[in-house]
């Protein structure tokens, strides 16, 4: 009886951490999607970039997370370990599995455009304005999405059933059995993201201590610009962002790299189920890294609450902006 109720509860508050996780993604990031969009004064490219993770992290949290609240809650009843297909049916795991890696890959492609405009923001900040455009942006995030989408349509039409992880709840693809495609994948998506990141912040980093130790650059209005360029808190922003991206997956990513070598399977569903959830939680607190870190991003926020309340929208941008209302 007692095994009972620990197993019920055990369920139930697996069930209410994922509840209250999703509603906090969906409302987090439908905020800073609201705020962007609300906002019309001069913006920065990265904005565009930003605004493309708020979208995919609302996917996750409107399509993704709700779909693990009943198998959590059925995970209770006897014989829920032993079940090999998902509540929901097979192609439904099939299209769940299609979108997380989506995402997926969609986050680790902007991560690598912000730092390519990071890089660029620094390589060359005299022409930095003509050379990222906010067209051109938008043009980048475009491809983006359609490639992400296109390179991982082969697990929709692949022979290997999807596997039902029974400790997460959720739905990923066998990449056991399609080994070829997983180690291409893997290629495509994060060898050229960890290569352009690792190396653009690099780069940035290096030129943020030459400027602090006082290293002498002879071009004044370069080195003018690159000053002004580098104290753009947007640099140190969008690499906690990667940075906690890739430390919210690292749980994960270990437990699964470990269980491959060892070939020791980790049974504790604790721990299982953490590792997982930790992941998706990344999803949230980017609001809470930009609230902290971006002025321009809390000037937006504080446009976007107050004209919730009022109705002269434009007057009040106006003001609070410094502009003509009439602009």
């Amino acid at each position: 009886m007692q095994h009972l109720f620990n197993e019920n509860l055990e369920a139930l508050t697996q069930a209410s951490l994922i509840f209250i996780l999703g509603v906090i993604i969906i409302l987090s990031n439908l905020i800073v999607i609201a705020t962007f969009i609300n906002f019309r004064g001069p913006q920065e490219v990265i904005n565009i970039y930003l605004l493309s993770l708020a979208f995919a992290d609302l996917i996750c949290g409107l399509v993704i997370v709700p779909l693990s609240i009943y198998p959590a809650i059925q995970s209770a009843e006897p014989g829920f370990k032993e079940q090999d297909t998902w509540v929901y049916g097979h192609l439904a795991c099939r299209v769940t599995g299609y979108v997380e890696i989506t995402l997926f890959s969609i986050s680790m492609f902007t991560f690598m455009w912000i730092s390519v405009d990071r890089y660029l923001a620094v390589r060359k900040p005299l022409r930095y304005d003509t050379v990222q455009t906010k067209t051109r942006c938008q043009c980048w995030m475009c491809f983006t999405w359609i490639s992400a989408a296109m390179l991982c349509c082969p697990s929709l039409w692949t022979e290997a059933h999807p596997n039902f992880d029974k400790n997460a709840y959720i739905c990923t693809p066998n990449w056991h059995d399609m080994a070829a495609y997983s180690v291409t994948l893997a290629i495509l998506v994060l060898g050229p993201s960890i290569i352009s990141i690792v190396y653009n912040y690099g780069y940035i980093f290096s030129m943020m201590r030459k400027i602090k130790s006082g290293v002498p650059i002879h071009d004044k209005e370069y080195a003018t610009a690159l000053a002004e360029n580098l104290a753009n808190p947007s640099h140190v922003m969008s690499f906690i962002l990667v940075f906690l991206f890739a430390l919210s997956w690292s749980p994960y990513v270990g437990i699964r790299i470990y269980q491959e070598i060892t070939g020791v399977n980790i049974d504790d569903s604790i721990i299982l189920f953490g590792a997982v959830w930790i992941g998706v939680f990344n999803s949230f607190w980017k609001i809470i890294i930009m609230s902290l870190m971006s002025p321009q991003f809390r000037l937006a926020l504080r446009i976007f609450f107050l004209t919730i309340c009022c109705r002269t929208q434009g007057r009040l941008q106006a003001e609070i902006l410094g502009l003509d209302p009439d602009d």
